[in-house]
């Protein structure tokens, strides 16, 4: 199955949106092919105001999120990969989501699980 991610990330803005509140990013400077201003970097986290008023052309697809911002008074090109994105929130409440870090890959599951380690969970029985 595809990532989840991309589609809460495009939920929770519309959400945030749909709440006249303003949807911030929180991304990891430090995964690869990230694009963002140096100056935007603090801690290896960049965190950035995407909200209508603050991005151009603004694009969150399967793979990435992608917008031009100003800097500085400069205009720049933002390029987010879907796994660098940790999180989304509102600025003003901070309601939101925190995604894992590495959510993006399913943890390994051994070859030849023992019967006896799986969840007991409810059994369906059809009644008639």
């Amino acid at each position: 199955m595809t990532s989840s991610k991309p589609y809460l990330l495009r939920a929770l803005y519309e959400w945030i949106l749909d709440n006249d509140l303003t949807p911030h990013v929180i991304v990891d400077a430090g995964a690869t092919d990230v694009v963002v201003p140096p100056q935007a970097i603090q801690d290896g986290r960049v965190v950035l105001n995407v909200s209508p008023s603050a991005t151009r052309d603004l694009a969150m697809e399967n793979d990435a999120v992608s917008f031009h911002a100003r800097f500085g008074g400069a205009s720049r090109e933002v390029w987010l990969p879907m796994h660098a994105v940790l999180a989304i929130y509102a600025r003003e409440n901070g309601q939101g989501m925190m995604f894992a870090e590495n959510g993006d890959t399913p943890p390994e599951s051994p070859d030849d699980p023992d019967p006896d380690d799986r969840p007991k969970g409810p059994k369906l029985r059809v009644i008639k």
